[in-house]
This record gives structure tokens, C-alpha cells and sequence, in this order.
């Protein structure tokens, strides 16, 4: 055992092996695989030994002459019995596990997690507090033109904040397709399926930054949905979350302000770019010239040129298109972020149409009234 634990953890500091984590749920799981993993050694060295052993010993060249037996009951018995024991061995410490990791009750903090194409929105319960958390590593890096972080898509714009030493219970989701939320830090992976909830837990033991993925192969930017969870103490935590909830607040009392006011061309299009090049790029392309018979070009397209096409033109962005990859950012993008990257895609790549969008507009689209 001894002489198996040094390449273990040598083999967990080179990302071979599981990693141990940092909760005393992911410490039962690991001890559960390396116990597993030592069994299974310990199996397989028992078996080829005595295997190898028989072939050299017994080998023809040194005049040995096979045994010949038919069905022997006393080996019968013992080739299902000694395996039989080792697996009831093996299911008594994984069932606990097991029982331990799915056992929700009695949370400090509950968060829902809701999965979409390609980004994950949190809302904690009891705060009024929620948001989308989105790839950071930008479209220039992707694209090899400028140097990647250590982080490279394993870094979003807002991350998970949770407390430490609190129980905290995830309920997960999705709003289109099968996403899979995964922290290995915490050994927490949970399927997000569309119709249905899934429910996990965590009680972090250390401050920290923990960092994971979407494990589910979900569409064509499954690589881009990163997961970072910022541990924090119980008073920073408190402290975080009513400085979310405050300015989450004013965002919306800013919202209201908005519809009474008109933005420049300038300012719209400066901000329409940003949000353009951070939601809409990947699939549009950076020139709006799409991907031909997967997305289509907003470049010279009509709805973004044709004054009678506006609305199309706004309702297209704020609810998605049902059936397509076209997803709806009226619930993801402040009034004003639409109203800007509407305007940019009505005026960048020679499509001119001078036109600005206004935040009052998208709040008309939508309330379903008219412009």
C-alpha cells in the first residue's frame, strides 16, 4: 500500500489521477477510488502472478503434463464465491458514499443553476440576487490572435460566489439541451436536463477559487460554458451578496430611467460591439458574415437593413427563435445592451442604416406593444 501511495499522489500533482478536492465529500470519494484502485491492483497482481508462475513452472519444455479434471465442484464454488465477496466488500464503502452525496437536506443556502447554450445563470434563494455567468477568455484569443491566460476558457465574467463551511444545495437545469455541471474541487457532477431538476450539495472547506466545466457534450460551443466558483468566508459572503442585491437593484431603477432617455449613435455602437462581439460573434462571425447552412449573415442581411424589418429585428434578439440555435437575450442583456447591439448590427459591416434602436423600443418588443 505503502509503495503505491507515492506514484498515487504523484499522479494526482501531474493530472493523472482524481484529484482529492477540497470538501469532506471529495476526500470520501477519493479515499473510495484509491481503496477501489489498490483492490483492483492487488487483484490483478495476485492473478497474473499465479498465472505467469503456472506457465513458467509448468511449461512444456520441462516435461510437464497438463491435469486433465471435469467439473470441479470445490472450484466452482470458490470462483464465484471469492469474487461474490469482493464485490459486496467493494459496494458496502461506495454505497455510503453514495448515500452521503445525494443527501440535500437541511441546506444553509440553495442555488439554482440553469444550463443553456453556452452559459450557465445562477439564482440564490432567499436573496434577491441572480445572473448569468458567461466565457471571459475573448473572441481574440480563440481566434490565436493574442496570448492566452493560464485560465484560457476556464474564466468567466461573473462568477459562483458561495460561503464556506455552509451547507449549500444546488438545484439543476437546463433551458434547451443535456448540460452537465461540474466542479471536480468539490466532486459535484450533475447532469442539467431540460423538464427536469437534479439536486446536489457542497460544504467547501477552504477559501478559494475552484474552477470546472460543462460535461456534457451540448452543442458546438460545448468547450466555451467554464464553471468558477469563489469560495468566500461567511462574512464576505454576507457582505457580497447586498452589494450584488444593491446594485442589481439599481440596475433595474436604471432600466426605468432609460426609457425616457436617448442614447447616441456613438455610445450605442461603442457598447453594441462589446455585447456583439461577446454573445453574438461566435456564431454570427466577427464581420457578420455567419457560417453558411449553420448561421446566417447579418451583414447586407434584410432584416438587419430594412426599416420595415425593425421589429422582426428586435423581437429575433430579445425572444430567440424556437427550433434554431437562436437563443433569447431579452432575459440575459440589460435594455440598453439591446437597444446597443441592435443598433450595431443595423449599422456595422456596410449596413448603414443610420438607424439608432432606443431602450424604450426593446421594453415596447418586449410588452408586446408597438414601437
Amino acid at each position: 500500500m505503502a509503495l503505491l501511495s507515492g506514484p498515487a499522489l504523484a499522479a494526482e500533482r501531474e493530472g493523472w489521477n482524481l484529484t482529492q478536492g477540497v470538501t469532506a465529500i471529495s476526500q470520501q470519494v477519493y479515499d473510495l477510488h484509491m481503496t477501489i484502485f489498490y483492490i483492483c491492483v492487488a487483484i490483478g497482481v495476485l492473478v497474473f502472478g499465479v498465472m505467469f508462475w503456472a506457465i513458467i513452472r509448468h511449461r512444456k519444455s520441462k516435461g510437464a503434463k497438463p491435469a486433465s479434471f471435469h467439473e470441479s465442484t470445490k472450484v466452482e464454488i470458490a470462483w464465484t464465491l471469492v469474487p461474490f465477496l469482493i464485490l459486496v466488500g467493494m459496494a458496502i464503502p461506495a454505497t455510503q458514499v453514495l448515500l452521503d452525496m445525494e443527501d440535500t437536506s437541511e441546506p444553509a443556502l440553495t442555488v439554482q443553476v440553469t444550463g443553456s447554450q453556452w452559459k450557465w445563470h445562477y439564482r440564490y434563494f432567499d436573496h434577491d440576487v441572480a445572473f448569468f455567468s458567461l466565457l471571459a477568455s475573448s473572441p481574440e484569443q480563440i481566434r490565436n490572435e493574442r496570448q492566452k491566460r493560464d485560465t484560457y476558457l476556464l474564466e468567466v465574467d461573473q462568477p459562483l460566489v458561495l460561503p464556506v463551511g455552509r451547507k449549500v444545495r444546488f438545484l439543476i437545469t437546463s433551458q434547451d439541451v443535456i448540460h452537465s455541471w461540474w466542479v471536480p474541487a468539490f466532486a459535484v457532477k450533475k447532469d442539467a436536463n431540460p423538464g427536469f431538476i437534479n439536486e446536489a450539495w457542497t460544504k467547501i472547506d477552504k477559501p478559494g477559487i475552484y474552477r470546472g466545466q460543462c460535461a456534457e457534450l451540448c452543442g458546438k460551443d460545448h468547450g466555451f460554458m467554464p464553471i468558477v466558483v469563489i469560495a468566500k468566508p461567511q462574512a464576505e459572503f454576507d457582505a457580497w451578496v447586498q452589494e450584488t442585491a444593491l446594485a442589481q437593484q439599481k440596475a433595474r431603477e436604471e432600466e426605468q430611467r432609460l426609457l425616457d432617455m436617448e442614447m447616441p449613435m456613438d455610445e450605442l455602437m461603442a457598447l453594441g460591439k462589446q455585447v456583439y462581439d461577446s454573445r453574438c460573434g461566435m456564431c454570427h462571425q466577427s464581420e457578420g458574415q455567419g457560417m453558411p447552412g449553420v448561421f446566417p449573415a447579418l451583414a447586407g442581411a434584410e432584416i438587419a437593413t430594412q426599416p420595415d424589418r425593425l421589429v422582426d429585428h428586435i423581437d429575433i434578439v430579445v425572444n430567440g427563435k424556437a427550433g434554431t440555435a437562436m437563443q433569447a437575450f431579452g432575459p440575459q442583456l440589460s435594455l440598453k445592451e439591446l437597444a446597443a447591439v441592435v443598433t450595431y448590427e443595423r449599422n456595422a459591416w456596410g449596413n448603414d442604416t443610420g438607424e439608432t434602436v432606443q431602450a424604450a423600443q426593446i421594453n415596447a418588443v418586449k410588452s408586446g406593444e408597438d414601437l
